[in-house]
């Protein structure tokens, strides 16, 4: 195949892979953030404690954690042609990426806010502050960088996933990496998707690191002192509660 032949293919592939990718990942973050954030919530010694909700969202998360994607995609073939009326495509993979990601980004939600200072917490807590007001106030916005670094991630994981729903003729360009470089030898495609997709993760962390120092260096000027933040947060979730 010549150039002008392949660049059409592949710029169609891109657009494919970016579609899935980016649909899944907006999907991926709806459903992901709050069931991390209720992970911690429901867990022993939690706001909201509740041990069997805790063990059972627990056992679910896992069991789909564990299972190799290649695996979960035929699995889920019943439950995407019910969802979205196909089994192949790109509609059907991004309800297949976002069921596998949404478990893996859950638990670095939860492992993200297990980082943040129990102080500040009791402090909202002490003054007064519901849930909400921790969660919001507190909780979220002292793990915002670790979350951003938790979604890169997640979103590079998905890129690899991608990859993979394509030999499902999903489309993007591990489909034509397959199709093309691999079933019919065309050396030029495959290294070129191969090249593509590092310059795609190598953006995606980029940008996800660049973000995340910026969210921690804005923290870090505008939180000050421990005991600063403590007082902060207690005065927010006081001016939250008398509104």
């Amino acid at each position: 195949m010549t150039w002008a032949e392949i660049q059409p293919l592949l710029t169609t592939a891109c657009w494919e892979t970016l579609y899935m990718v980016g649909w899944s990942t907006v999907i991926t973050a709806a459903v992901g953030l709050p069931l991390g954030v209720l992970l911690v919530l429901t867990s022993r010694g939690g706001l909201l404690q509740n041990v069997v909700l805790n063990k059972v969202i627990g056992v679910v998360v896992n069991i789909t954690r564990s299972l190799p994607f290649i695996i979960l995609m035929v699995a889920l073939i019943p439950f995407t042609r019910w969802l979205v009326g196909a089994a192949f495509g790109l509609n059907a993979a991004v309800v297949m990426l976002s069921v596998g990601a949404i478990p893996f980004f859950a638990r670095l939600v939860e492992t993200s806010i297990r980082e943040v200072d129990p102080g500040l917490v009791e402090a909202v807590h002490a003054m007064g502050g519901n849930t909400r007001t921790v969660v919001v106030k507190a909780l979220l916005p002292e793990s915002l960088p670790s979350l951003v670094s938790g979604l890169t991630t997640t979103v590079i994981a998905l890129v690899g996933y991608s990859a993979m729903a394509g030999t499902i003729s999903a489309g993007g360009l591990g489909n034509l990496a397959w199709t093309y470089g691999y079933q019919r030898f065309e050396n030029k495609v495959m290294v070129a998707t191969i090249v593509l997709l590092i310059a795609l993760v190598t953006a995606v962390q980029l940008a996800g690191d660049l973000t995340a120092r910026a969210l921690a260096r804005r923290g870090a000027r505008t939180s000050g002192a421990p005991g600063l933040r403590l007082l902060r947060a207690a005065r927010v979730a006081e001016t939250t509660e008398t509104s």
